[in-house]
């Protein structure tokens, strides 16, 4: 167990003692559906029905860098802004956000219990039950607007229990999840384009022509009006970092870098001002805005760490950074920040991945980039691929590869190998270390420096 500083103990520890039994009730056939969590909502009084208005976020890449500058910007405006994220980083509460704070611990224990109470012991998905409690939580806390991530795809999310959305989002569409969604562009967008209600907007966010073709088609078999990238709005990189949003009626508005790292959350922060201007009834000033991209937070996208156990163990000038990505969309992003950034430090990669993903599609984009990988497990996670085999996968695609038994023993060893005065002096340039490919793996690490 892991408790927030400031959080009851007590009441933490009965949460995550919930929280582990409802793990027990998952169906013995995996099948996504939404009549189990249909159901346990009509035995709570449909808090589904009583929701503030609702952003609804689909996509596989961005979805919450998009929500995290979308929430910052409509907070610096004033609005209250509640928040459905998954999965959480070090603590469960981190997907339940009220008006600007986590959910308490123990508001949190009284809403598990009341599900849990109400669903009987029945076969239920661990996402189903807790976005059931999540609906709760937004029912009954009062807010301006509620920012809801979709968990898996769309049409059958546990999520997409919401009638009437204000507005739907979709983020960049790739190869994710096959398993549930689909082996093609094609048919993964067709499930995140579930999520568009007839008559709804629908901000579209940068697309292969594939999965734009079937947004498109599905919005117009709806009525729902797109605001789709490339042909309503653009975004364009400016000076200083910035960039600037072209409307569909050709007026420009430039604005200042966003706070996250790399080049692709432009694109991010065009779409959450583009859902902005989509929203009816909410609206910021440019100042606001500002605000917003200066404030927004996203940990473990490429998140420097600055300070704590693993930072101390590297030498002078070394630098250490975290990214939760695990596809090959998710890498190329890396690829591109490591040629803008990092282009003159060597490159070590630290790396676990659960067992559904492929180690090798996800190092591709890195190859000849990365002076080195070692693969680990990760720690507590059953589904975590043996480090063994993302070893085998670095090598394969001609990274030098080796194991270790935890990211502690992997920073030492690579500090042991490149020497840890590396850029201390004498015209080396000090290394640049990535913890990569896993957001569980990348919890992990933040949980365990601090």
């Amino acid at each position: 167990m892991t408790v927030p500083p400031g959080a009851d103990a007590e009441a933490a520890a009965r949460c995550d003692e919930i929280l582990a039994r409802l793990l027990t009730l998952h169906p013995k056939v995996i099948d996504l559906s939404l009549d189990r969590v249909h159901g346990l909502l009509a035995k709570l009084g449909h808090p589904e029905r009583s929701l503030p208005p609702v952003v609804h976020v689909a996509g596989t890449n961005g979805k919450g860098s998009v929500i995290a500058v979308l929430r910052a910007i409509l907070e610096a405006a004033g609005y209250g802004v509640h928040v459905h994220i998954s999965p959480h980083l070090v603590h469960f509460n981190e997907r339940i956000r009220l008006a600007g704070r986590l959910i308490p611990d123990t508001d949190l224990q009284a809403l598990l219990t009341e599900c849990e109470d109400a669903n009987g012991g029945e076969p239920i998905t661990f996402f189903e039950i807790t976005t059931a409690a999540a609906m709760l939580a937004f029912a009954r806390s009062p807010a301006d607007v509620l920012i809801l991530e979709t968990g898996l795809g769309g049409r059958l999310d546990a999520t997409n229990v919401v009638d009437k959305p204000l507005i739907t989002a979709i983020t960049p569409i790739s190869m994710d999840h096959q398993q549930f969604l689909g082996n093609t562009i094609e048919a993964i967008a067709g499930e995140k384009a579930g999520i568009l209600k007839p008559g709804v907007p629908c901000v579209i966010g940068p697309q292969r022509p594939e999965a734009e073709a079937v947004l498109r088609d599905r919005a117009d078999a709806l009525g729902a009006p797109l605001s789709l990238h490339g042909a309503d709005w653009s975004v364009a990189e400016i000076a200083d970092g910035g960039f600037r949003l072209t409307g569909p009626d050709g007026a420009a508005r430039d604005f200042p870098a966003p706070a996250l790292a790399g080049r692709h959350q432009l694109a991010n922060a065009a779409q959450a001002i583009a859902c902005l201007d989509a929203m009816d009834g909410f609206s910021a000033t440019p100042e606001q805005v500002a605000d917003g991209l200066a404030n927004a937070k996203w940990p473990a996208r490429l998140q420097r760490l600055t300070a704590g156990p693993l930072v101390n163990g590297l030498g002078d000038g070394w630098a250490l950074w975290l990214d939760g990505g695990h596809n090959a969309a998710a890498a190329e992003v890396i690829a591109q920040y490591a040629r803008d950034v990092w282009a003159d430090r060597p490159l070590h990669l630290v790396c676990g991945m659960i067992n559904s993903k492929d180690p090798a599609t996800f190092l591709g984009p890195l190859a000849g980039i990365a002076a080195s990988l070692t693969g680990v497990a990760i720690p507590g996670e059953p589904n975590s691929l043996p480090a063994t085999a993302i070893a085998e996968a670095g090598r394969g695609v001609r990274i030098p590869s080796g194991t270790a038994a935890s990211v502690t023993e992997a920073l030492a060893a690579i500090t042991a190998r490149v020497g840890q005065d590396a850029g201390a002096g004498g015209g080396q340039t000090a290394p640049c270390v990535l913890i990569c490919g896993s957001l569980y793996l990348a919890g992990t690490v933040l949980r365990d420096n601090g």
